[in-house]
């Protein structure tokens, strides 16, 4: 057992340690910006992903760094959303009232319906433009790969989709803040736009980190919301495609628990509960804050050196225009939701 968990440890050390310099080097970035500036312009977590593209533009990691940088990038990302429930209570979204999570479900099932619709108009198959659909209507790479067993895809669509919620899972956290003046959204509108829109837990977490704590709590939220979707569509793309192929059990044999509720939500979700119940003290809030902020960023520095543009080129023009066309709706209905519900 030692020995194993001495080279497991071992594998991950070349890569974690490349992303942890990155990191070092993002915070140091951030440093200076403010001594020349007086501000920083760009936060700690936008320059890890810019230092980690950078990085792989020129440089092409060997296999030896990809277990750190995958563990990097997955892991503790999963883990730094786990901390962030520990700072929130569930009386937050309480206050937003019943018609803010209402809206979420709405705005899951219109975008699904829109988005596969798009997909087929531009002549996509049936199964890339339903993992296109789930990709961008509910939380990205988990979803893609939760509905690919489900209704049959093949590996070379669930790469090309999962290439795309890569490339622009990070344009969004580096253009996503830009819009919160241009929309003159308040920091609550902006966590909500956030939520409805970007494609991970963990990259909501980075997009709103500028806008401040309020803002990344309210867009945790409004994800969650969305995530808790998955295990409903998932379940009802699994009985559709038993009815048409008229198979048994099989599909719904693949799909596990963890794809149906990932680990780190429900971690996320007890914490929460214990937080709002009062046995987690509120002396443990920055700590938690600072180290989730701290895992993030390693993690941002794994997400840009695992970003590949050129598989986004080799995806074809239809399924980059639908998965455009998808988003900008998506943005649209978000947007709409902010000002039907009055947020404020």
């Amino acid at each position: 057992m030692f020995i194993r968990s001495r080279n497991f440890v071992a594998a991950l050390l070349p890569g974690a340690a490349l992303c942890l310099l990155i990191t070092a080097s993002g915070f140091a970035l951030q440093q200076l910006e403010i001594w020349l500036f007086g501000r920083a312009w760009l936060e700690s977590l936008v320059l890890a992903i810019l230092l980690g593209s950078a990085v792989r533009t020129f440089w092409r990691p060997p296999q030896s760094f990809l277990p750190g940088i995958v563990f990097s990038a997955k892991t503790l990302l999963e883990v730094a959303v786990v901390l962030l429930g520990a700072s929130v209570s569930a009386g937050a979204i309480a206050g937003e009232g019943a018609a803010l999570i209402a809206s979420i479900a709405a705005v899951v099932v219109v975008s699904l319906c829109v988005s596969y619709g798009i997909g087929r108009a531009l002549k996509l198959p049936h199964s890339m433009a339903l993992l296109i659909a789930c990709g961008n209507s509910i939380c990205g790479n988990t979803a893609i790969a939760a509905a690919a067993p489900a209704i049959g895809a093949d590996g070379e669509q669930i790469a090309s989709s999962i290439a795309f919620t890569a490339v622009l899972g990070v344009i969004a956290v580096l253009g996503l803040p830009l819009l919160m003046p241009l929309l003159r959204l308040s920091a609550t509108q902006y966590g909500v736009f956030a939520g409805l829109t970007v494609y991970a837990v963990p990259q909501v977490l980075a997009a709103t980190a500028p806008a401040g704590l309020i803002s990344v709590q309210i867009g945790t939220l409004v994800k969650l919301v969305r995530v808790l979707m998955l295990g409903p569509v998932v379940l009802v793309l699994a009985l559709t495609k038993k009815r048409q192929s008229g198979l048994s059990n099989q599909s719904n044999k693949k799909l596990s628990l963890s794809q149906l509720a990932p680990w780190f939500i429900l971690g996320f979700l007890a914490l929460m509960g214990l937080r709002s119940y009062g046995l987690i003290p509120v002396a443990l809030d920055a700590p938690a804050s600072t180290l989730a902020t701290l895992l993030t960023t390693i993690s941002m520095a794994a997400l840009g050196l695992g970003v590949d543009a050129r598989s986004v080129a080799r995806a074809g023009s239809r399924v980059t225009f639908t998965v455009i066309l998808s988003l900008l709706i998506l943005g649209l209905l978000s947007f709409a939701v902010i000002r039907l519900l009055a947020i404020v």
